[in-house]
């Protein structure tokens, strides 16, 4: 073969296997962890829809107890739970054995213990599903259907790092005021024929209190994790000053995640990972909130970021926030599995599960068509950032073989 027509096949064949490598980093079925990740996507399909009222029938075990067997190291809730919708059920009928103001924060909610002895937070209905929350992304009441919207799509992104939650109606006259604690009680009050209260926290205040439709509240049920998982508050490093006029150093400096890349516990281990990934997350649902996270306690770097108090999403569907995806377009890297699982989900296919994933929630529809379209927008966003990033870090470069499943003790 002549030295030109080698150089011709040598192309040729360099540029199949080129095709090739793109195919297989944008959700295709080739490679072994494509396939993987192919074959957990469809089960977590199978599993999006769910019976209501669904109860446990094959355990002596009370619902607490099934989900408190859940958490480990790297995730709340295992890929397979059948007992999903069981628990989900007993969060939102369970009876009320205490109810107390909320821990310490700057919004509005109640601490509830139900029967059996479960810690959980109720977040009470603020906005009507089609309230714009207009100015800084972080603006407004904590919302509670944004809770239940972000739990689903942790399960739908396959994160499985928030805890369980689930809508409720609650009857603040027969439910909450006969079983609440004095500093509880002392802050309802009454506008016209609708029982409100505004509790105890930073921003609380008599003269905006959560009110109910007469007596029934809609709110989110939050399920305390397990007291055997402390966790661990930890600073942001993307975090937001809130200053006017005061920007944080990743604002300004585009070199920053290098000098993350040097700080415990982001300079080993699967951290800085997750922090990728929570970047995406909160892109997605809209949350420009998160100063502090938590993971759990002396964990050695080893824990998952916990994705607690998703409530500051939602807000606007309008608004596509970029800066929260500065952790993952100033560091140009992403988990392999995060990349095959977005673009499983594109073309519409994140907002017709997220409809299907809360199609048994006792507050469906939980989103708005607006919300639901800015998701698919969003997704859209981020697989065009992974992109840029592959083509001018590279690909190698850029998605990353990170699958740490760490067994449960």
């Amino acid at each position: 073969m002549k030295l030109k027509q080698r150089v011709v096949v040598l192309c040729a064949v360099l540029f199949l296997l080129g095709l090739a490598k793109v195919f297989l980093l944008d959700g295709g079925e080739g490679s072994a962890a494509s396939r993987r990740d192919l074959r957990a996507f469809r089960k977590m399909e199978a599993s999006l829809a769910m019976a209501k009222g669904a109860r446990l029938t094959h355990t002596l075990q009370s619902p607490w107890e099934v989900a408190a067997q859940w958490v480990g190291p790297r995730e709340v809730y295992p890929d397979e739970t059948p007992e999903l919708a069981a628990v989900l059920n007993a969060l939102a009928t369970a009876r009320v054995e205490r109810a107390d103001v909320g821990y310490k924060g700057t919004q509005l909610k109640a601490l509830l213990v139900l029967d059996g002895g479960q810690k959980v937070v109720f977040k009470p209905k603020r906005y009507t599903r089609d309230y714009v929350v207009e100015g800084e992304p972080y603006a407004g009441y904590d919302r509670h259907n944004a809770e239940i919207a972000a739990f689903h799509l942790d399960r739908i992104l396959g994160f499985r790092r928030a805890p369980l939650v689930v809508g409720r109606f609650m009857n603040l006259r027969t439910e909450i005021k006969p079983v609440a604690t004095d500093q509880l009680l002392s802050t309802f009050l009454m506008h016209g024929n609708n029982t409100c209260f505004y509790g105890k926290c930073y921003y609380c205040r008599e003269t905006e209190p959560a009110c109910a439709e007469g007596d029934v509240m809609e709110g989110s049920v939050t399920l305390w994790l397990p007291d055997v998982w402390p966790l661990q508050k930890h600073r942001h490093p993307w975090g937001r000053t809130y200053r006017e006029g005061k920007l944080a150093r990743w604002e300004y400096d585009e070199s920053y995640c290098e000098a993350v890349k040097k700080m415990p516990p982001y300079d080993a281990g699967p951290r800085l990972l997750d922090v990728i990934d929570t970047a995406i997350f909160d892109y997605l649902i809209g949350n420009a909130d998160r100063h502090h996270y938590e993971s759990f306690q002396d964990d050695g770097g080893a824990s998952m970021l916990i994705l607690l108090d998703n409530a500051k999403s939602f807000g606007n569907p309008a608004l596509d926030e970029r800066s929260i995806l500065a952790p993952l377009y100033q560091c140009c890297m992403v988990r392999v599995s995060t990349w095959n699982r977005l673009n499983l989900l594109k073309g519409g296919v994140l907002s017709s599960a997220l409809t299907q994933a809360t199609a048994h929630d006792p507050a469906f529809p939980v989103l708005t068509g607006t919300h639901l379209s800015a998701l698919d927008r969003r997704l859209n966003g981020v697989l065009a950032t992974v992109r840029q990033c592959m083509e001018t870090q590279g690909a190698d470069n850029t998605l990353i073989e990170d699958r740490m499943n760490l067994p449960h003790p």
